[in-house]
């Protein structure tokens, strides 16, 4: 069952970010999720897939004809913004800049995966700090694992996807052994938290 904690409800409330990673597995809850979003939806939602450049996942015009929310991909100099969903271009790790632009990379596969879940979670959690909310998905690998450790360290909430749930367990087990998470949720829990945010987050005009 989700239970709010006070420490828990300070955390929505003043997170301005919201970072979902998946691999294998996680397709479908992360895309039922997004388009379960409503046009208060109160934060930037990045979104990290593992998928290669010769993957066509059509995610994005999916979300755009399904979806309340505008979709993106994440792109060199797009600046973020509050009420809009980036998706992790195929084949590049997506990053944030400092004064909040997002910047693409093509550095070295992490886990054999690009976009890798660690490099954006990690480059987030190093800007916005307490005010991101990670949420960690299905996957046949431990990506994801320590981006959720680090954006713990920087005063993130983490969530993971109880393993239970997963269609593969590995992502969200690695995350559980290697972070004493905030919340371990089954499917219904988390939509039941975009919910919450929705209601409990301050959005700063």
């Amino acid at each position: 069952m989700l239970r709010i904690t006070p420490n828990i409800a300070n955390k929505i409330k003043k997170a301005e970010v919201l970072l979902l990673g998946c691999s294998a597995g996680g397709f479908n809850i992360i895309y039922d999720l997004l388009t379960s979003l409503t046009i208060t939806f109160p934060l930037a939602v990045i979104v990290v897939i593992h998928r290669s450049r010769n993957h066509k996942s059509g995610l994005e015009e999916l979300l755009a004809k399904k979806g309340n929310l505008p979709v993106k991909l994440g792109a060199h100099g797009l600046k973020m913004e509050r009420g809009v969903i980036y998706i992790a271009p195929p084949d590049y790790h997506l990053l944030i800049e400092p004064h909040g632009d997002f910047a693409v990379d093509y550095s070295e596969p992490v886990y054999y995966c690009r976009p890798a879940i660690d490099v954006t979670f990690e480059s987030v959690a190093d800007v916005y700090q307490d005010k991101v909310i990670a949420i960690l998905f299905s996957g046949a690998n431990e990506d994801g694992a320590e981006g959720l450790y680090y954006a713990k360290r920087q005063g993130g909430l983490t969530v993971v996807q109880d393993p239970e749930c997963a269609q593969v367990k590995t992502m969200p087990e690695a995350a559980i052994r290697m972070t004493k998470t905030h919340l371990v949720l089954k499917d219904e829990e988390i939509f039941k938290l975009m919910q919450h945010i929705v209601t409990l987050n301050n959005v700063h005009e």
